[in-house]
């Protein structure tokens, strides 16, 4: 019975504005004193021990620190340029700049907050001033911005493979078709929308894109190119089996350093604040990480894994059918919870459930990935339109966040269908790269 009470506990004190890390600590520690006791000190800080020196976490920094050297080193103003130069003459020019624009910059930081906050800076401007549709730009900006979830390097991936014990590489693979094919749909929808509603989103004009193609070469070399080798670099040593993503995260902190040398950037300043960002980062995450473990240990111990497959085992479902409802469960999770609880809540009691239907595993976790990225958008906690709110100006209202995110959001769903009906599209390419 103390396993049942566990969760609305938690809800109850995350409603109530607690940190969701400091509320699974605390539930935690209160559902464990019944069972340790006296010693329930002495357990606290074993698992705090246990976690703080997993060797496993050790690419998590790095990939941090990678992402917040570009974020300060130019590159995303650089990579605003070349898209706006090629995709500026479409339909909603500037909005299909800026997904493309965010697609390549979440694939160089993985830092969703990061990734969000430095293209809205740079698009948000632009397009009001052009007459977009403020929905369209509010929808456009949160999810650029939230496909750090998706893009490899992915910090969400990387924890999520530690927590389900698949390998990360395989993870990393795994999610880069469905990835490029949430680009493509968010892609078809601007365009679409303002192929039908011109005044929605009107191209660039035609001055601002008249430059010479030898001009246009020169950018395009300056901006899209070191930014596409840094990446070939980190993803290809990790899909390869060159190094793992520890070692492919540091080969990324020093490609990222030398590409910010390279653009005049790199300064004892830029160095520290990526360094203080670094560890804000990374002391939030495992943070969680620590509440999320000790809060699944003690509801193991109360026989919360027998009572959730007790539950789950008596519909006696199929496997498709047993799927489909763990994720609407973090489909729902996800209004409420950040991404790393959701893993590390539902991950451990998920997994014997899987094993048994015979589900596999990376691509049920690229599914998750799919799904938990609709939770940056999805209200009330929506970490997206928080950050989107901070930097927006006051003629863009949370109705029209609201209502812009909602077409992307079907499009995220799309993408989780595609993938559940074409397993292949998380499959495949870790399957290629294993051949090689």
């Amino acid at each position: 019975m103390l396993a049942a009470f566990m969760f609305p506990a938690l809800f109850a004190l995350v409603f109530l504005g607690v940190p969701v890390s400091f509320s699974l600590i605390v539930i935690g520690a209160g559902f464990g004193l019944p069972f340790f006791g006296a010693t329930l000190g002495q357990q606290l800080l074993g698992r705090l021990l246990e976690v703080a020196s997993g060797f496993a976490f050790a690419s998590v920094p790095a990939f941090i620190f990678m992402g917040a050297l570009l974020e300060r080193s130019g590159i995303a103003e650089r990579l605003f340029a070349v898209m706006r130069l090629w995709l500026g003459a479409l339909p909603g020019g500037l909005a299909v700049a800026t997904i493309a624009m965010a697609a390549v910059f979440a694939a160089t930081t993985g830092i969703i907050g990061a990734v969000e906050v430095v293209i809205g800076l740079m698009a948000i401007g632009p397009m009001l001033r052009a007459g977009y549709d403020r929905g369209l730009i509010a929808g456009t900006i949160t999810s650029g911005g939230s496909l750090g979830t998706i893009i490899p390097p992915s910090v969400t991936c990387v924890i999520y493979g530690l927590v389900a014990q698949v390998p990360v590489g395989d993870l990393l693979a795994g999610i880069l078709l469905p990835g490029l094919l949430m680009v493509a749909l968010f892609l078809v929808y601007i365009v679409g929308r303002c192929l039908i509603r011109p005044q929605d989103g009107p191209p660039v004009g035609a001055d601002e894109r008249r430059l010479p193609f030898r001009e246009k070469l020169a950018i395009t070399a300056t901006g899209l190119v070191p930014a596409a080798l840094l990446i070939a670099a980190v993803l290809g040593s990790i899909f390869w089996g060159i190094a793992s993503p520890t070692e492919a995260a540091a080969v990324g902190a020093l490609g990222a350093a030398i590409l910010a040398a390279c653009y005049g950037k790199l300064s004892f300043a830029l160095v520290r604040e990526a360094l203080r960002q670094t560890v804000l980062v990374t002391a939030m995450i495992m943070l969680i990480v620590f509440g999320g473990t000790l809060f699944s240990s003690v509801f193991y111990i109360h026989g919360g894994g027998p009572l959730i497959q007790g539950l789950v085992g008596e519909g006696r479902l199929s496997p498709m059918l047993l799927v489909a409802v763990l994720l609407a469960i973090v489909f729902v999770a996800g209004f409420v919870l950040d991404w790393a609880t959701i893993v590390l809540l539902c991950v451990p009691i998920f997994s014997p459930l899987l094993r048994a239907a015979g589900v596999d595993p990376l691509w049920f976790g690229v599914l998750v990935l799919v799904c938990i990225q609709t939770s940056y958008l999805t209200p009330p906690m929506a970490p997206a339109l928080f950050y989107l709110r901070s930097i927006a100006p006051p003629e863009i209202t949370y109705g029209d966040m609201c209502r812009g995110v909602l077409p992307f959001v079907l499009c995220q769903l799309a993408t989780l269908a595609l993938v559940m009906a074409f397993p292949w599209l998380a499959t495949w390419l870790p399957q290629s790269f294993r051949a090689f």
